[in-house]
């Protein structure tokens, strides 16, 4: 019961206070450990780079994983309203709605202004190409595309980890995630180093994954926006990326919105030939940012809802009681 409502409380904190900069978050935390910990392990394993990776991940998922935990165990042995009021503020930080829509419209802002150095500049914040030399279409075609990715990695995923084994499930996906972000990358420095990281990224995202995409057709029918185009996008371009998973929902996106994302860009000063997701039947404009955190929003609360009646449901089959 504890974890519903400590779920359902965290969601609504991050829908109202979304991420204050002047609040420290446990992510940073786990980012920190991560850099840390890679500079260590490059010392002690030169030669082993896989292996000093599948160390630093284990060690960061499990510290991200028992700390938590240990805390809540703590909180619930003095009383178990202080453990679901700590456990309401860790799901809190674990979500990532607000924070999406907000640095999303801090570029969309900057667009409205014709300022596109800013919008540049707000856009590397949030997205890992290079930015510099971008224009008011392509800005808005990579806001569009983080938001439709991240809808899953930032808000649904965790959500669905949430669900299942309460904050320290959802510390250890964030760890997982954050590992993927920084060293999950496929060049020089992080080939070998950050396989390990990268592939349990993939594996823990490809259900979530699959329920973000599906979740995101029904907002969009709910939405009145072009859910029969969004089945068939997704249907057809769902694996037109090189990660597994981050093509499921950019395509349900692309499809909506009636959109062509994704395509060739630059990371690092090089040019990555990547292939197109959806069909131009339009060109993007500005008002596709505020029109996707709409669908963002919406698959989020379908997904609350669904997920937290499909617990209900469960534990109730059990004889446990709701939530």
């Amino acid at each position: 019961m504890e974890i519903g409502i400590a779920v359902l409380l965290g969601f609504l904190l991050d829908l109202l206070l979304g991420d204050p900069h002047w609040l420290p978050h446990p992510v940073r935390l786990i980012g920190w450990m991560i850099a840390k910990g890679e500079t260590i392990l490059r010392k002690l394993l030169p030669r082993h780079e896989r292996m000093g990776g599948a160390v630093l991940t284990i060690f960061v998922t499990g510290i991200s994983f028992a700390l938590p935990l240990g805390i809540l165990l703590l909180a619930g042995r003095v009383h178990v309203g202080l453990r679901i009021g700590i456990e309401t503020v860790f799901c809190y930080q674990i979500l990532a709605t607000k924070c999406l829509r907000v640095e999303s419209m801090r570029v969309y802002t900057y667009l409205k202004k014709g300022d596109i150095p800013n919008s540049r500049k707000y856009l590397s914040w949030i997205v890992g190409r290079d930015t510099e030399n971008l224009n008011e279409e392509q800005i808005s075609k990579a806001v569009v595309e983080t938001i439709a990715e991240n809808t899953s990695d930032g808000v649904i995923a965790p959500m669905l980890f949430l669900i299942i084994g309460g904050a320290p499930l959802g510390f250890f996906y964030k760890a997982v995630n954050t590992l993927d972000s920084m060293i999950g990358y496929k060049n020089d420095r992080y080939l070998y180093f950050g396989r390990f990281a990268a592939k349990l990224d993939d594996v823990m995202n490809f259900i979530p994954a699959i329920i973000s995409a599906w979740l995101m057709i029904l907002a969009s029918f709910l939405l009145r926006l072009d859910a029969k185009n969004a089945i068939a996008i997704y249907k057809r371009d769902r694996h037109n990326h090189a990660s597994p998973n981050s093509a499921k929902t950019e395509s349900v996106a692309a499809g909506a919105l009636n959109l062509q994302l994704a395509g060739d860009a630059y990371y690092f000063g090089k040019l990555v030939t990547k292939p197109t997701i959806g069909d131009s039947n339009r060109r993007i404009t500005i008002e596709d940012i505020p029109l996707m955190n709409r669908l963002m929003y919406m698959t989020a609360v379908l997904s609350l809802l669904i997920m937290s009646a499909a617990r209900w449901g469960i534990l109730f089959g059990l004889g446990v009681g709701p939530f």
